[in-house]
């Protein structure tokens, strides 16, 4: 196999391992391809932003992706950090560029643990006069 470029995004509950190898174009998650793991409108032209602001031609390079926890929103956005990342570390001259586009930040928002006598995190019982 070539050689790849390894790194990891993460976010809410999920992680992805993205690993970047020069190649043909080819762009594989969990074993399926990337238009048939996210099926949603508009998950897989976010994913390939970070292929894009490269300004290298989206074919030149091959992804495998190993994607795991969360849901559809969380995977898909840790696999866009996972794939800016291992980019930087390919050619560290994508930095500035990436860090303009916003895919090197982190979205550190989790969901708030459920407190004692409320409902979920914030939400309290319904109040009752008897």
């Amino acid at each position: 196999m070539a050689q790849y470029t390894e790194a990891t995004g993460r976010r809410k509950e999920s992680t992805a391992r993205v690993r970047v190898y020069e190649g043909t174009g080819v762009f594989t998650v969990n074993d399926k391809e990337l238009n048939e793991y996210f099926t949603r409108i508009g998950d897989a032209p976010a994913i390939l932003g970070a292929l894009e602001a490269t300004g290298r031609p989206v074919t030149s390079f091959d992804v495998t992706v190993k994607v795991e926890g969360g849901g559809v929103s969380g995977q898909r956005d840790a696999v866009k950090l996972g794939l800016a990342r291992a980019l930087v570390t390919m050619d560290e001259a994508l930095r500035p560029v990436m860090r303009e586009h916003g895919l090197l930040t982190r979205d550190a928002r989790v969901k708030e643990r459920k407190k004692p006598g409320l409902k979920r995190a914030r939400k309290a019982p319904t109040y009752t006069k008897r």
